[in-house]
């Protein structure tokens, strides 16, 4: 680490990387758990905790609240720095080491809960996940990490920076905007409220015109045939809570279909 950065008042240093390690997080637990749903925090475990969805989504909950915490403690220590005088952090320190620790947190998701726990891959219905998490790390852990070496020592940050900044922005947008493409799913995953009785669920998919495929084990968590614009509306309407791989960009629950079908104790 450079000159200006090693001066840093401790609080400073460990508060960014505290927040670029929770943003890391956030990021991940955002685009892939939420927008994509590529995996869920406990995808990995056996049933039927791995195909109980309400379970694996409240882990998701807990994920990002631990990470929340960490965003607050870094919160914290930089209010304290900067109360107690400190010199002012410059762009480039403050861009060095929010991009250490996203870039950790990318190495500690692949190699601690990828590989070594087995609690998710990055893309869960493929067929090979491997290359998945091994893109997506290089992508959003090497790639910040080696960001760090070519930011100056002085001064505000380059032209490169910003750009190589903005360009995993981008990045990450298209690949939640390009999501259902690469899941090529063709069941729409419906979450009905608690409560509900199966012959209203039912009549909720025949006024959405489409073919039943399965029903969970809970009764609540429905698989059936894409549907239209005017079918998402109408679930909605009849107490759908939750519509996956709809034609809505970036359709949720789309993990589920080559991992969650098989589990299910209803097949038409």
């Amino acid at each position: 680490m450079d000159t200006i950065t090693a001066k840093l008042d401790p609080r400073t240093r460990v508060g960014w990387l505290l927040l670029g390690f929770a943003l890391g997080a956030f990021f991940d637990g955002i685009v892939l758990h939420q927008i994509l749903q590529w995996h869920h925090l406990l995808s990995g475990l056996a049933d039927p905790a791995g195909s109980d969805l309400r379970f694996q989504i409240m882990a998701d909950g807990l994920f990002h609240l631990f990470m929340y915490v960490f965003a607050v403690a870094g919160t914290v220590l930089l209010v304290a720095a900067r109360a107690a005088g400190r010199r002012d952090v410059t762009t480039t320190e403050i861009l060095r080491l929010a991009f250490i620790g996203f870039g950790v947190w990318h190495l500690v998701d692949a190699i601690v809960f990828h590989w070594l726990l087995g609690l998710h891959r990055i893309k869960m219905n493929s067929h090979m996940p491997l290359p998945w998490d091994i893109g997506w790390l290089v992508i959003f852990g090497i790639v910040p990490l080696l960001l760090v070496l070519v930011l100056p020592n002085r001064g505000g940050p380059p032209a490169g920076a910003s750009a190589a900044l903005t360009s995993i922005v981008l990045l990450a947008g298209l690949a939640a905007g390009a999501g259902p493409l690469f899941n090529g799913a063709a069941t729409s995953v419906i979450v009905f409220r608690a409560g509900m009785q199966p012959a209203a669920m039912m009549q909720a998919v025949q006024a959405a015109d489409a073919d039943l495929k399965w029903v969970d084990a809970s009764g609540t968590i429905w698989g059936v045939d894409r549907v239209s614009w005017r079918g998402l509306m109408t679930l909605h309407a009849r107490g759908a809570l939750v519509v996956g791989t709809t034609p809505v960009i970036a359709g949720c629950l789309a993990w589920t279909d080559a991992a969650g079908a098989s589990s299910r104790s209803y097949q038409q």
